[in-house]
């Protein structure tokens, strides 16, 4: 890895997952990591969605986690256990070793 690429790494773990400015430690799938969960982007995000025709909304739940601690990029469509409770996840991306995250408490 680069230079650069290393420094990169070192501010995902030190500034932008800042344990005690920003971050928590969360159980997800049964492994303690640190996680930040971002209710404001997910309110920003949720005002360019159109509801649905009931205008129903499920619990959904945007974190962003190191690539590092979380592992392999999970799939859209699987389920994620977030401190115990069961979400689907409806998307997830890459951005340059840290995920996004975007959970929903799937349907009944």
């Amino acid at each position: 890895m680069g230079a650069f690429k290393e420094m990169v790494q070192e501010d995902i773990k030190n500034i932008f997952l800042d344990f005690d400015m920003f971050g928590k430690m969360h159980n997800l799938n049964g492994k303690k990591v640190l996680v930040i969960v971002d209710e404001f982007e997910l309110v920003e995000r949720e005002k360019r969605i159109q509801d649905d025709e009931m205008g129903l909304h499920n619990r959904q739940l945007l974190f962003y986690v190191s690539a590092e601690d979380f592992g392999k990029l999970p799939s859209p469509g699987r389920v994620l256990s977030f401190d115990g409770r069961q979400y689907e996840i409806i998307d997830a991306t890459d951005e340059e070793g840290i995920y996004s995250i975007s959970l929903e408490v799937p349907a009944q």
